[in-house]
């Protein structure tokens, strides 16, 4: 089977799971700056992943607008995010970025990831800012876990990658 796996990845942690799932499947890998929707038609299965903002799957738009080129491909996604995710979770990131339609057709996984603020660019840095302040103002009481766990992070970078974590990927495109 030809295999490619495109990524696109800010901080390294998608980067890291799609080196390992290339290597893994003996696929191609291209960072998303790299490739066109053409050059995807000579292979059967497509991966691709992207860091989670908000919810939203940084650059998978190349999959999403292209689905009539990819219908007869095998196509995965994967995100990768810092928080661990629960099924409500995956099923917001699920929705928000893909129609009904494409759920049938594309294979989502979520992979851990991790967060290190040092490495955000200056936009993402002022966003991350941002919501470090709206955090802040809450009294402690109120803070959840996650938002206790947030603040955090931004002294002390944190890396969650695990490579058997890529397993189920592996196993899907495999079977």
């Amino acid at each position: 089977m030809n295999t490619v796996v495109i990524y696109k990845s800010k901080t390294g942690f998608a980067k890291k799971y799609a080196e390992w799932i290339a290597k893994d499947l003996s696929a191609d890998i291209f960072d998303i700056s790299k490739i066109t929707i053409n050059k995807l038609n000579k292979y059967d299965t497509i991966i691709y992943g992207g860091s989670l903002y908000a919810v939203g799957i940084n650059g998978v738009k190349l999959i999403t607008n292209n689905m009539d080129k990819l219908k007869d491909k095998k196509v995965i996604v994967f995100s990768t995010g810092v928080s661990p995710l629960t099924e409500d979770g995956l099923n917001d990131v699920r929705n928000k970025n893909f129609t009904a339609d494409q759920q049938k057709h594309i294979k989502f996984f979520y992979l851990r990831g991790g967060f290190n603020y040092s490495k955000l660019t200056p936009f993402d840095k002022v966003l991350m800012t941002l919501l470090k302040w709206k955090i802040k103002i809450k009294k402690e009481k109120q803070l959840t876990t996650d938002e206790k766990g947030m603040l955090a992070l931004y002294q002390h970078p944190v890396d969650f990658t695990k490579k058997k974590n890529i397993d189920e990927i592996i196993n899907y495109v495999t079977s």
